[in-house]
């Protein structure tokens, strides 16, 4: 049964957390019938404005507890995550421009499997989205068109990925993922029973 709800999908295409909820996430759209809007965005912009740090920056006890939660909630729910992966910090610019060229040709289904994608690479598969190639990769082995990564770097891609950004600012979204219904802001993937919620007729 379709709420004929939308939800702004705000999230970094390097964070952890947006990994460990997507796939649940996607289900619990699909089952409300609500609209995902994918909305990859700068969190480096967004942060100087809300206040969070980068993670090199903040306080060690924060660092320390944080892979102690990522541990947590991969056994809790099941999904391989290498707390300390290969290639992180990693630049994701690049990866969340392709996912918006992916979200423009192919539309929002392919989009959310190119997220998928990515997060894995990063969080399961330690590969280096921040390298052009990798990302090429993913595009094919997500049965998309090679030529997604060229028009990645399209200035319609880099407008919209700056919209996004200041569209997120400007509603007050801080953290990755943040999900927004109707105006609410639902941030964490510890906060999808929420969404869920949200979403009942």
């Amino acid at each position: 049964m379709s709420t004929g709800k939308t939800i702004d999908y705000y999230f970094a295409p390097q964070s952890p957390w947006t990994y460990l909820g997507h796939s649940r996430f996607e289900a619990i759209a699909a089952a409300a019938g609500a609209t995902v809007r994918v909305r990859p965005i700068d969190m480096g912009s967004v942060f100087p404005v809300s206040g969070g740090l980068p993670l090199g920056k903040r306080a060690p006890q924060r660092q320390a507890y944080r892979l102690v939660d990522l541990a947590r909630y991969s056994k809790h729910l099941g999904l391989p995550l290498n707390v300390k992966p290969k290639f992180f910090p990693v630049a994701s610019d690049d990866a969340a421009r392709v996912i918006i060229a992916v979200d423009m040709h192919d539309g929002t289904e392919a989009a959310m499997r190119m997220c998928a994608a990515v997060f894995q690479a990063v969080w399961v598969q330690e590969r280096n989205i921040g390298d052009p190639k990798v990302l090429d990769s993913l595009v094919v082995e997500c049965g998309l068109s090679p030529k997604r990564g060229e028009q990645s770097q399209s200035q319609a891609v880099q407008e919209r990925y700056e919209a996004y950004t200041q569209e997120a600012i400007d509603i007050q979204v801080f953290g990755a993922p943040s999900y927004v219904i109707d105006g609410e802001i639902f941030w964490g993937q510890d906060r999808l029973d929420f969404v869920e919620r949200a979403l009942r007729p």
